[in-house]
């Protein structure tokens, strides 16, 4: 029995020299990392100093494979490094002070002597730094709200006012939709909001970017289908009631009514109640309305019968108190009906720079393409970037294709993924390049312009699609021509490029002090993989974590809660992981006042149940790129 319990103990004691072997081999790579990238150390303020480190550190010991390791402290009862990313080497050191006791070893002072010790807890360190970008937290959450402003924001300050009540802490402006007038409106509406209600609330502006979409599609011609109120018996049960109004009005109806045309006013000048309209319809039809009631600016016609009203339909009126003279006009500006393209799998789309209106594929009497689909895609910069056998991904991935061949003005892509049935691809709709290193600059003319408003009016400027350290540094040499010292900075990490520079954008970004990251999870899912998100997202706020800067969790966050007022378990589940971010965006949507309600619940339910999982630290290629980049090898 004695001789079991030693060779228990002696087996034990191997062990835990190895786990000592192993971490102080982890150790000394951590240190050398910082050595051997000890350019970064430059050009920052003290204060960030700790957290370049500390992410140098976090780099280092995630380019290996620690797995096996962590299985073997747990069996011993110690920590696993799963939670290592706020402080990296004194988790290490703190473990490895521990297995020195086990082994019944001492340890010299200079064997853990620290190269660097952080002056402030990393956890600390975030938390200031979130403050710093995102004000101080509300009173029970941590995690912050953020909330996309819709364009009604600017007339709407009910809507400002019940969102800043319901829990919104930072309000999202997007500068690809909308102008100066429109955003100076809605940031009023809610300094207004701000006064009364006593609480505060963050500014952040989305410079548009460089972002790719297709180009226009033709409206097809609107049908106005005119009924009039039947019962379940199809018998009629009141008359259709019709506002008509003078061209170019925005007033609303004066009166309650079921549709609205837009004529002429001098012909609207000449009727009174009791005249009769005369019409035919788009489907040849003879019909006819009567002015029931007449105001000032505009007059309430109700027909007993179906009509198909088009622009220019001619509306003829029958005026009694003027002997029943005639006088005609035409209906005017009906809305255009949005246009797509039916694309199924094997169709060949053409994109084309100089296209401006897209268009179906023409058949023949056989139903065989004569001339394929076609949609505008005004970018000559980049088809050079452009090669035969990419992917290509439109309208947020619904629909996928590769690059078949690539002319000096067109290219034609084959379609390979779509619906069951196929997709219709609309004007004006994302495009994604993933494999394509396109060479587009982070910052348009217009990007350049807004960003003076933004200087002027906001607390945080986001940069879109932001790609690379140089990415950073123009978007750095712009705000030093504005002389801007206050305004923060939020990297929208939205492309599989941008995510695999994250690391060297970080260290470039700490230099400007106040600093985030957005994760972009619509644009990066199509980027990177609708499979790979989940995974994606994690390393992102992992390496945030490790360099303290404060993460944005962000796009379709309880989407169909904001647009059709109640939420999907799926959404909720993802709400909730939204907790490990230090701030969730929703975007805009009829009941994103309840949205933000219940996001505010959950974040609040989930912070008491606050707990971080443990990660299994396996090779990350993101850190392992790094370390190739700036030729740093592993020595284990």
């Amino acid at each position: 029995m004695k001789e079991l319990d030693s060779t228990k103990f002696l087996n034990q004691s191997i062990e835990i020299e190895n786990l000592i072997n192993q971490l102080n081999a982890i150790r000394k790579d951590l240190l050398n990392m910082t050595i051997d990238t000890k350019e970064y150390l430059h050009d920052y303020h003290e204060n960030d100093l700790a957290s370049v480190q500390n992410l140098l550190y976090y780099l280092a010991l995630r380019s290996h494979d620690i797995r096996f390791l962590q299985v073997q402290l747990s069996k011993i009862g110690l920590s696993s490094l799963g939670r290592t990313e706020l402080n990296v080497l004194q988790s290490i050191d703190a473990v490895l002070h521990l297995l020195y006791q086990l082994s019944n070893t001492s340890c010299t002072p200079s064997t853990l002597d620290s190269f660097i010790t952080l002056k402030k807890d990393g956890k600390k360190l975030l938390k200031e730094h979130t403050d710093a970008l995102l004000g101080p937290p509300p009173s029970e959450r941590e995690v912050r709200i953020m909330v996309t402003m819709p364009s009604e924001a600017a007339d709407d300050y009910l809507l400002v006012y019940n969102l800043l009540k319901s829990g919104m802490n930072c309000m999202r402006i997007n500068c690809a939709h909308d102008n100066a007038e429109v955003w100076s409106q809605i940031i009023e509406n809610l300094h207004k909001a701000e006064k009364a209600t006593n609480l505060s609330c963050r500014i952040i502006m989305d410079l548009a970017g460089p972002k790719l979409r297709t180009g226009s599609l033709e409206s097809k011609p609107m049908i106005l289908k005119i009924r009039p109120k039947k019962n379940n018996s199809g018998e009629i049960v009141r008359p259709a009631r019709i506002w008509l109004t003078k061209n170019g009005t925005t007033k609303p109806p004066s009166v309650k009514a079921d549709f609205s045309l837009t004529v002429e006013e001098s012909w609207l000048s000449q009727l009174s109640k009791g005249d009769e309209i005369f019409l035919k319809d788009s489907r040849n039809n003879l019909r006819s309305m009567k002015i029931t009631d007449a105001f000032e600016e505009g007059c309430l016609a109700k027909a007993k019968k179906a009509m198909h009203i088009t622009s220019n339909t001619v509306l003829t009126a029958i005026c009694k108190d003027k002997n029943s003279v005639e006088f005609k006009t035409s209906v005017k500006n009906l809305p255009g009906k949005e246009n797509s393209i039916h694309l199924e799998a094997d169709d060949i789309l053409v994109l084309e720079q100089n296209l401006d209106y897209g268009s179906s594929a023409i058949l023949n009497n056989n139903g065989n393409v004569i001339i394929p689909a076609a949609i505008g895609f005004p970018f000559p910069e980049i088809f050079k970037d452009i090669k035969e056998g990419e992917s290509i991904w439109f309208d947020d991935g619904k629909i996928g294709g590769i690059i078949d061949k690539v002319e000096t003005d067109k290219i034609y892509v084959r379609i390979t993924q779509t619906r069951s049935g196929g997709s219709n691809l609309k004007g004006e709709k994302g495009i994604n390049l993933p494999d394509s290193n396109l060479h587009l600059s982070a910052m348009t003319d217009k990007d350049v312009e807004d960003l003076k408003f933004i200087a002027d009016h906001a607390d945080i400027v986001a940069l879109s699609f932001a790609n690379s350290v140089q990415d950073v540094k123009l978007l750095r040499e712009h705000l030093n021509i504005i002389s801007n010292e206050k305004l923060s900075i939020v990297l929208k990490i939205e492309t599989q490029r941008g995510f695999e520079n994250l690391p060297s954008m970080l260290l470039e970004l700490i230099k400007l002090q106040n600093c985030g990251i957005m994760i972009a999870r619509g644009d990066l899912a199509v980027e990177c993989g609708f499979e790979r998100l989940a995974e994606v997202q994690e390393e992102i706020l992992w390496i945030c974590e490790a360099a303290h800067v404060p993460v944005i969790w962000a796009t379709q966050v309880l989407e169909n809660m904001a647009k059709e007022g109640i939420p999907s378990r799926a959404e909720v589940t993802d709400a909730a992981m939204g907790e490990g971010a230090e701030c969730v965006m929703l975007n805009k949507g009829n009941h994103i006042v309840d949205a933000v309600s219940v996001l505010d619940d959950i974040l609040k339910r989930m912070e008491s149940h606050k707990n971080k999982k443990r990660s299994m630290m396996r090779k990350l290629s993101l850190a392992s790129r790094f370390r190739e980049q700036n030729s740093v090898t592993p020595e284990i």
